[in-house]
């Protein structure tokens, strides 16, 4: 068993998850893969089920039934990796904005530089998107301003859905405490690992919009980021935020 895997929500993925799959598969170092596919309609799983015949040490398959949230997803793959020996807990998207290659340096982020929790970061180093409508690159890009006025956390790319953790990380937050589902479920996460003094450090990558399938994004994930992030302050300032017990 790796010490490390990757956990890749999915909805209507057919297009990019046998290719996301073993192009993680295919990297020089050894990561395994945890797909929580939401009741795809359009056969995502049984797409994994097959390739699970080809890598059944490596490739693992969470099926629920219904879209129940990208939040959620993260918290049953959470759950489900805590129960086993892992030490290095990444979370990707599956429709290649995230460049697997780019696990290797969140790994070595963790593993080599100290880091509680590596966060693969569009806008560390300026504005690095690439194909995404100007709209949302500055909805985005200021969504992250946002988070920093509101929490104090020095975290350029706060909504980033590419991050890595340490175990402990995992084992300390109190997961089923955890209260959002949608955009504002990577900012919580982040925020709660900072309140709780882990470090966090940032890898600059570069963010490609995806080329097949259809973006999961909409206003009311959106609008859940903008007003969830002002019950997350409020939340610590009053003692909401505290260690697993």
């Amino acid at each position: 068993m790796s010490d490390s895997i990757v956990i890749i929500p999915t909805y209507n993925e057919k297009e990019n998850i046998e290719a996301i799959i073993k192009a993680v598969l295919d990297l020089p170092k050894v990561f395994d893969i945890l797909i929580i596919d939401d009741g795809s309609p359009d056969g995502t799983a049984a797409i994994v089920k097959k390739l699970q015949l080809e890598y059944p040490d490596r490739l693992f398959l969470i099926e629920r039934a219904g879209k129940l949230g990208l939040g959620t997803a993260y918290i049953a793959g959470f759950h489900w990796v805590l129960e086993r020996s892992y030490q290095y807990i990444f979370e990707m998207d599956a429709d290649f904005s995230h460049n697997p290659k780019d696990l290797l340096r969140l790994y070595d982020a963790c593993k080599i530089d100290g880091a509680d929790l590596a966060v693969g970061s569009r806008y560390y180093s300026g504005v690095n998107v690439v194909n995404w409508p100007m709209g949302r690159v500055l909805m985005s890009y200021f969504a992250s301003k946002y988070v920093r006025i509101i929490t104090g956390m020095k975290v350029q790319d706060a909504t980033a859905g590419f991050v890595c953790y340490k175990r402990e990380v995992l084992e300390t937050i109190d997961l089923d405490n955890i209260l959002f589902k949608g955009y504002a479920f990577q900012v919580e996460m982040k925020y709660t690992a900072y309140c709780l003094g882990f470090n966090i450090k940032e890898v600059s990558i570069i963010f490609v919009n995806r080329m097949l399938g259809t973006s999961k994004m909409n206003s009311s994930i959106f609008a859940e980021g903008v007003f969830g992030v002002l019950r997350m302050r409020f939340r610590h300032l009053f003692g909401g935020i505290k260690k697993k017990q």
